[in-house]
């Protein structure tokens, strides 16, 4: 944020959390011409209402730092990037990354887009990671200074476009010492949780969310026998490791939780066992092909030890990645890890930059 020479314009993407908020405090501080914006998505009419009062804090942001505020209405971007998509996913048997999409198709395309259009030199958001330029003159993404807080994961989908032209204001600061710096500016959102769940929309039960959009299929629970032991309502509509919202009708009294180990869309059929997850369904995998990659500042090299993860906050493991095409890589991990979940992010990093990744197929 060093840049200074003239009052450049900065659009803020303003949630009405304390990352954001802290975010366009910083930003004001150090000269910018700071504009905060909040972004108005889709919302479901059976889930709570809580945009207008998110809105509403970020407005008393504005107000308090004394710069101008917008709304961006982007609702029919987030149901057809994030929620078709999620359901779309879903339909197929995949586990989609609802957070990736959202980011790569509404903060880092839509309003960025906007926000560049109408002016901004720069767009800013409160994500947990850091730009930084190379010798090369080329923009890397790294990781953010607080790894519990840490959201590079999210965002392997920017570009040299956006990176260019983006600012993570809180990436190099630790999360406590950000509620420090809210309270010193003097910003009301300095002790309000933070969000959880779905980006914009929060926590949601996904079959309830799901079943206002795909009726339910009636289908047969089979233990790993193939023996029907109950009844679930739409194959679709559940995870693998799930242990709720299944029936089991054949039942003994020694009967231990069953868990969901394999499901088979087509037939509508799922599997299920009394193991524990991390001892059935979990297999160990050593090799995954990710497609839909994306690089972000250089394409990894052949040969050369990197770093990945198939999850948020997993621990990062070692592995090779050989390029297939423009879009499909094949990467070989130095020993087999748990989870690998189609449609689910694979995300390598070289130390602390996030290279990019791609999507489990």
């Amino acid at each position: 944020m060093a840049e200074n020479k003239r009052k450049k314009k900065v659009y803020v993407g303003l949630s009405g959390g304390v990352d954001s908020s802290v975010s366009a405090a910083l930003l004001k501080k150090a000269g910018y011409d700071v504009t905060g914006v909040f972004i108005k998505v889709w919302q479901a009419d059976f889930l709570p209402c809580n945009w207008k009062e998110e809105r509403l804090d970020a407005m008393r942001i504005c107000a308090r730092l004394g710069i101008p505020f917008l709304t961006f209405d982007l609702q029919k971007e987030y149901k057809r990037e994030v929620v078709d998509y999620m359901i779309r996913e879903y339909k197929a048997g995949r586990t989609p990354n609802p957070d990736v999409m959202c980011n790569r198709h509404v903060k880092f395309r839509a309003f960025f887009d906007k926000a560049r259009k109408m002016g901004a030199d720069y767009v800013a958001t409160g994500h947990y990671a850091q730009v930084a330029k190379t010798k090369s003159g080329k923009f890397e993404m790294k990781a953010g200074t607080d790894a519990n807080k840490d959201q590079s994961y999210f965002l392997w989908t920017l570009t040299q476009k956006e990176l260019s032209k983006t600012f993570f204001p809180v990436g190099n600061i630790e999360k406590p010492e950000v509620r420090k710096l809210a309270e010193k500016f003097n910003l009301h959102t300095a002790t309000k949780k933070d969000s959880q769940g779905l980006c914009f929309i929060g926590k949601v039960d996904l079959k309830v969310f799901l079943s206002h959009f795909v009726k339910e299929k009636p289908g047969k629970v089979l233990d790993e026998s193939g023996k029907t032991i109950g009844k679930h309502e739409g194959a679709f509509f559940y995870t693998l490791g799930q242990r709720h919202g299944f029936t089991i009708t054949k039942k003994t009294p020694h009967d231990t939780p069953y868990y969901i180990v394999k499901k088979d869309i087509k037939k509508n059929i799922l599997i299920v066992s009394e193991k524990k997850p991390e001892n059935n369904f979990l297999k160990d995998t050593r090799i995954v092909k990710i497609e839909d990659t994306n690089w972000i500042s250089e394409i990894p090299q052949k040969g050369k030890l990197f770093c990945a993860r198939v999850r948020y906050r997993q621990p990062l493991e070692k592995c090779t990645i050989q390029i297939k095409s423009k879009k499909t890589a094949i990467v070989t991990f130095e020993k087999p890890i748990q989870a690998v979940t189609s449609g689910q992010s694979l995300v390598v990093y070289d130390k602390d930059v996030c290279l990019g990744g791609g999507v489990i197929s």
